[in-house]
């Protein structure tokens, strides 16, 4: 009787078990990373995103020893959003990929975040910066990590008017991100007592910036206002000192990455404002994690990286909570959960599918303040997670009931 008994009870178990299991589809959690490997952004996201994404499952493996196994597989989106909506589409239908993440467009965001809608399948945008992506085009299946337009221009934008730079002239990036950048940046310009002379939006990606800055020079404003971003800001920056257009009119960099300040080097970005949602050097957890990065990228990451391994690793976490891929299931998880570690302090997920969390303002060094390579930044201003980023009141998430 008592072995009778015995195999009844194995048998459950084996059951329950084998039930438990099938709540993970295949027994695989599968990640695709899909990033700019070899255009305008790939020094911002690039193989440093898969490297970020690969360190973030490893790590987990590590430490929490699931019972799943996780893949990841990676493609170039060539900032092309048919491309990426094309991919997005063939790894949730054909690869039983449970998640894309990275996404360092606007552009390939958005696409790809009605796609994650269409089979839902969760998105997570950690390159991009369009506040559309938690307004207009917001759904329950995307998650906004790293930064936005809003939170950008809130910082970089706000310091420089209130410290004497009122008339403004913008050079656009002419697509998502950049006409989302400069109107953001419009909005707290003009909030804040400063004026908007004009502005000229250049092709995307760009190379010959020198009609666009002839036109910024010619408005006499104080502040040339940057709303691209990559090798469309580097470039910018290089000719308009090239043209002597710098030091006479002031360079504001609406979204500079250290990857920028390290490519251009201290002497042409010294003085530069310019808001992160992550430094390397920011504190001691943020040192030990980058280090371990710099090891294997041989650079220092940047916020997106840095965001990339963050929201890969709630992720998986809320994973084996729920013991599960489901979609909402993992959703509601990472929800109710705040994100701690070395990227944010009691970050959070909201409805609209924002991450939010503290940003940062900088100033970049004079060469003689750096200690050495990739010593680039000074901390000015804390911007807490509840002024950096746009309010619910104000949201145009139809998830976001008024």
């Amino acid at each position: 009787m008592k072995l009778k008994t015995m195999i009844q009870a194995a048998g459950l178990a084996l059951t329950l078990a084998g039930a438990a299991q099938a709540q993970i589809s295949d027994g695989v959690v599968k990640i695709g990373v899909l990033t700019d490997m070899s255009g305008t952004y790939s020094d911002i996201s690039g193989q440093g995103a898969v490297v970020a994404t690969q360190m973030a499952i490893d790590d987990f493996v590590a430490k929490e020893k699931p019972a799943f196994k996780v893949e990841m597989v990676y493609a170039d989106h060539q900032n092309k959003g048919d491309i990426a909506a094309n991919k997005a589409r063939e790894w949730f239908e054909r690869d039983g990929v449970d998640l894309v993440t990275d996404l360092v467009t606007s552009s390939t965001a958005l696409a790809v975040q009605k796609i994650g809608k269409e089979k839902n399948k969760l998105v997570f945008v950690s390159g991009a910066a369009s506040t559309r992506i938690t307004n207009e085009d917001c759904n329950d299946v995307t998650v906004h990590w790293t930064y936005d337009t809003y939170a950008l221009s809130n910082g970089t934008a706000k310091y420089v008017v209130k410290n004497g730079g009122k008339t403004w002239f913008f050079l656009t990036a002419d697509y998502a991100f950049g006409q989302s950048l400069e109107k953001d940046a419009t909005a707290v310009i003009l909030a804040n007592g400063g004026t908007v002379l004009g502005s000229v939006r250049h092709p995307f990606p760009g190379t010959d910036f020198s009609s666009f800055l002839l036109k910024a020079q010619a408005s006499g404003a104080q502040v040339i206002g940057l709303a691209n971003a990559g090798t469309d800001t580097t470039n910018s920056i290089k000719q308009a000192a090239e043209f002597g257009i710098t030091p006479k009119q002031s360079l504001a960099g609406l979204l500079v990455f250290i990857s920028d300040v390290h490519s251009l080097g201290l002497k042409t970005t010294q003085g530069m404002y310019l808001t992160e949602g992550f430094y390397w050097d920011l504190n001691d957890e943020a040192r030990a994690w980058s280090k371990r990065f710099f090891e294997k990228h041989k650079r220092m990451p940047t916020m997106a990286q840095a965001g990339d391994y963050s929201s890969v690793m709630h992720y998986l976490k809320a994973v084996k909570a729920v013991n599960s891929d489901d979609a909402q299931k993992v959703m509601t998880q990472m929800k109710k959960t705040p994100v701690n570690d070395f990227f944010a302090r009691n970050g959070q997920i909201r409805d609209d599918g924002r991450m939010v969390h503290d940003m940062y303002l900088f100033q970049v060094k004079k060469p003689a303040d750096s200690t050495g390579p990739w010593d680039y930044y000074k901390l000015i201003a804390t911007i807490p997670a509840d002024e950096a980023f746009q309010p619910l009141s104000a949201s145009r998430c139809p998830l976001i009931k008024k």
